[in-house]
């Protein structure tokens, strides 16, 4: 006699036609995800629709506002503090959420790196300009999606590595480089970054 049933209705404006078949928009679905998941696998789908324009953040926003008072919209509160689109792929995701939770400062995404003449020459994942350090995620999807036609891994490993000191030479900042074990250990790694911003403030 205590239950108190819940039920959720599906307007017209949160459907839509896809291949002759209805269904939800990629905002409401999103929304709907974040009251099931845990904020960071509900962040990375979140993210994911962002990315690929399925939605636009005000879209999730909106749906996040209207059903304000849904069970586990908690969570959704959250994902809505830390979405961010311009994030490319899980890894940096992952990555951004473990900042977040280790308590790192935020770090800017997508930071675009010119040479003297205003050339661009390089955009790293993410960055702490302000810190003098730039980081980047290893993963094989940026091997399989920046490899060259023809060009061998050790020849993208090659070029990728001339990249990153040309951006060290560019900018004077020092590069964090992550890959998919050590997101496995957050906290270990959030004290590694934090030694590496340490030292650069002792240098500056």
């Amino acid at each position: 006699r205590d239950w108190v049933p819940h039920r959720a209705a599906l307007g017209e404006e949160s459907l839509e036609e896809l291949n002759g078949v209805v269904i939800s928009k990629a905002a409401r679905s999103a929304f709907e995800i974040t009251t099931i998941a845990g904020v960071e696998p509900a962040l990375v789908a979140v993210n994911r629709l962002l990315h690929a324009k399925a939605m636009t953040l005000d879209e999730f926003k909106a749906q996040a506002a209207a059903h304000r008072d849904w069970p586990g919209s908690l969570t959704t509160n959250l994902v809505v503090h830390l979405a961010d689109g311009r994030l490319e792929s899980v890894g940096e995701d992952r990555f951004s959420f473990l900042a977040h939770r280790q308590g790192l400062v935020r770090p800017e995404p997508q930071v675009k790196v010119f040479d003297e003449r205003g050339n661009l020459v390089a955009r790293v994942d993410f960055a702490w300009p302000e810190l003098g350090v730039f980081l980047e995620f290893d993963g094989r999807v940026k091997y399989e999606q920046h490899r060259r036609e023809g060009e061998t891994l050790e020849e993208f490993l090659m070029r990728e590595k001339e990249r990153q000191e040309l951006v060290c030479q560019l900018t004077g900042w020092t590069c964090i480089r992550v890959t998919w074990a050590q997101l496995a250990q957050p906290a270990l790694l959030a004290t590694r970054i934090r030694k590496v911003i340490a030292s650069r403030n002792k240098v500056a």
